[in-house]
């Protein structure tokens, strides 16, 4: 099944959040309310600003170690280039 997405969230400090799920709203939900991620105590989550989907739970895993390895840079080119995808 290809029903898995791979996320960034922008946080309150500035930082950005890797990770993967079934279901983005839930889990953004779930970040937000402090029941995801030990990585948003002491920071809230802002917004999606980068969401990959048509991943099976196996490339889901291996594209977001691929993102976590990448350099502030070029996480953020990812960003910008899936924004530019949307305005076509």
């Amino acid at each position: 099944m290809s029903d898995w997405h791979v996320y960034m969230i922008a946080a309150s400090d500035g930082s950005l959040y890797t990770g993967i799920t079934k279901d983005p709203q839930r889990r953004f939900a779930e970040h937000a309310g402090g029941r995801g991620a030990r990585y948003f105590r002491g920071r809230q989550p802002l917004c999606y600003a980068y969401l990959e989907s048509g991943h099976d739970r196996s490339s889901a895993s291996r594209r977001e170690a691929r993102i976590k390895a990448m350099s502030r840079e070029q996480k953020e080119g990812l960003i910008a280039a899936q924004r530019d995808c949307r305005h076509l």
